[in-house]
């Protein structure tokens, strides 16, 4: 999307084709500096959200207004915007551009079944053949993954739209909607319009689906599962990574609300284990989602219940992580074999067809 920039560490001075130019700092850096790591990370964080006149960081001003619809839990002064860029303050007062039930900025379409969605080896939309998904793609996210790729979402014009409320979404139904899913950007900053919309679908039978980041209040996470749990649906949980440091690097937000939000999800696990409840999937972003990451994501999954499905999915260059290669084949093997070393049970991969036959080079 944007030129990457050298391809060297800004700690270090390591060069290698698996340093992203843009972020300018590399895994082991992460792993063994990490206090440097997560500075020099937030500089280009924030650099990136200038381009599109997102907020550079989530505001925590003491005498600010809160919002608490995410993890960031920002404190908006006057006049001020919170991190997802939706929500505003004025005259002391939180005001929502979008993400109300009456307001969601987003777009959709029919997706005919079977499709590519992340759940495919257990979810029973794959079964589906002449019916279709209503995807639903939200115009906003709570992270900033750096390798994002739906990165468009940050285009979104917050004056314009598109907007519609839950009760014109849910009228996009017809009698060959099987399923919704709600994506992005990601569902969180927008979960009242989500969880509103939903709830009008369940009544018509269709099942919920959900692929988010997790970074939404846990109330909110709660009410999104019991609906996916009540009409047949799978809450897709996307971990990014499990160190807290190599996720602020990578996507400029902590990860204690996702793990949070999993563990109160994967609980309930056993309560409809078919299909299942749950499923985690982790982007294998060539240079930093290693296999060591995987094998302590699939160890955390495992301690919780051991069935969880968990998708390894390969990764295309994008967003500001353009220079790096798409996802090789022996990484992909090798984190499977790390994902049931580490105790799971239920371990895909994704889309093979994004995998290179090509060894990295460092």
């Amino acid at each position: 999307m944007r030129e990457a920039g050298e391809k060297r560490c800004r700690i270090c001075g390591k060069r290698g084709a698996l340093i992203a130019g843009f972020l300018g700092v590399c895994l082991e850096c992460i792993r063994r500096r990490p206090e440097e790591a997560v500075q020099l990370a937030g500089e280009a964080h924030r650099r990136g959200r200038r381009l599109f006149g997102l907020p550079e960081a989530p505001p925590h001003d003491p005498a600010g207004t809160a919002c608490v619809l995410c993890g960031h839990h920002c404190r908006i002064p006057e006049g001020g915007r919170g991190f997802c860029g939706l929500r505003t303050v004025r005259n002391g007062r939180l005001v929502h551009w979008a993400g109300t039930p009456q307001r969601g900025l987003l777009h959709w379409y029919r997706d005919p079944l079977p499709t590519n969605c992340v759940a495919d080896p257990v979810c029973t939309g794959r079964h589906q053949f002449g019916a279709h998904n209503l995807a639903v793609f939200y115009a906003s996210c709570t992270f900033d993954c750096l390798f994002c790729q739906n990165w468009h979402y940050r285009e979104a014009d917050i004056q314009r739209g598109p907007f519609l409320s839950a009760e014109e979404l849910a009228a996009a139904a017809r009698k060959d909607t099987y399923c919704v899913c709600y994506f992005g950007g990601d569902p969180a900053s927008q979960m009242p319009h989500a969880l509103a919309s939903a709830r009008l679908l369940a009544q018509r039978g269709v099942v919920v689906c959900w692929e988010t980041a997790g970074n939404a209040h846990p109330k909110l996470m709660d009410q999104a599962v019991e609906l996916s749990l009540q009409s047949g649906g799978i809450v897709k949980f996307d971990l990014k990574a499990f160190d807290e440091r190599l996720h602020m690097v990578l996507t400029g937000a902590s990860n204690r609300q996702t793990l949070e939000n999993f563990t109160r999800a994967a609980r309930r696990f056993e309560e409809r284990p078919a299909p299942p409840l749950v499923v985690a999937s982790t982007l294998l972003v060539p240079g930093y989602v290693d296999v060591e990451e995987v094998r302590r994501i699939a160890g955390f999954i495992a301690g919780l219940h051991p069935a969880i499905p968990y998708v390894l999915l390969g990764f295309a260059p994008h967003c500001f992580m353009p220079d790096l290669p798409t996802t090789a084949r022996s990484h992909a093997l090798a984190a499977v074999e790390a994902a049931k070393s580490a105790g799971l049970q239920n371990v895909h991969i994704g889309n093979w067809h994004l995998l290179s036959r090509e060894e990295y080079e460092e």
